[in-house]
């Protein structure tokens, strides 16, 4: 049995791991802190192992030789798994944007829980935006778009190339510009209502200067907003859907 191949084949495996494996630690559900490291390590070693047949001829040959452009290549593979992971985590992120913006607009951005995707305290609409937004990507089968972007990178940030650091600042500068773009369209509803509800707040304590306003805008506010919520929950989410399909799909290349 000729074994000289195994070290080649070694050092392959590992720079996709490290692209897979940056990808994996940063994902949203795959990634939550909640779940522990080495069960994600565990996990990208499989997906690695799933993905060798189809990209490991993509990488240049007799890395075993030039360590130093091997440790060029970790670097660069680290890199564009680091940069995928948290671009996918920024579309992601326009669900929370518009729960913090929803819950400040309903009077209700006290109300904190600990958020199980951050691992840390968030607003209540937030962490429950964010849930729904994580539960309907499995629920319309766009973890497949997810799955197709981990083998499409490859195509698209071919190994051995330079990093395009100067795209990938551009990029991240623009995912981010769209989440807070997409998170205050989503929230859109809610700050009409509360632009025409305080302006009619404020027309009837000049009309009536005894009433006591704030006992009376505080819960009916909080009312009206959660029979708004319970409403336009079901389009604002299938649009918002629509956002994270366009933007998982980004990341789909067909490796040639």
């Amino acid at each position: 049995m000729n074994v000289s191949i195994l070290p080649d084949i070694a050092i392959v495996f590992l720079l996709m791991f490290g692209r897979l494996g940056s990808m994996m630690m940063l994902m949203p559900a795959i990634g939550e802190t909640n779940i522990p490291a080495r069960i994600r390590l565990v996990f990208a070693v499989l997906v690695t192992m799933l993905v060798y047949p189809v990209a490991s001829g993509l990488y240049p040959a007799g890395l075993a030789a030039t360590p130093a452009r091997l440790g060029f290549l970790l670097a660069a593979e680290i890199g564009v798994g680091l940069f995928i992971g948290m671009a996918t985590r920024l579309v992601m992120a326009a669900a929370q944007v518009a729960g913090t913006t929803i819950a400040n607009q309903l009077g209700l951005g006290f109300a904190m829980a600990v958020d199980p995707t951050q691992g840390q305290q968030g607003v209540i609409f937030g962490n429950f935006l964010a849930l729904a937004a994580v539960t309907l990507v499995f629920t319309l089968d766009l973890h497949h778009l997810a799955v197709a972007g981990l083998t499409g990178s490859f195509g698209l940030f071919r190994p051995g190339d330079l990093m395009p650091v100067g795209d990938f600042a551009e990029a991240a500068v623009k995912l981010t510009a769209d989440t807070f773009r997409i998170g205050v369209q989503i929230s859109a509803p809610f700050l009409a209502f509360g632009l025409v509800f305080n302006l009619g707040l404020g027309l009837l304590s000049k009309l009536m200067p005894q009433l006591q306003i704030f006992f009376i805008a505080t819960p009916l506010n909080i009312g009206a907003g959660l029979a708004l919520f319970a409403l336009v929950f079901g389009p604002i989410m299938l649009w918002y859907m629509e956002h994270v399909r366009d933007g998982l799909g980004r990341f789909v290349e067909p490796v040639r």
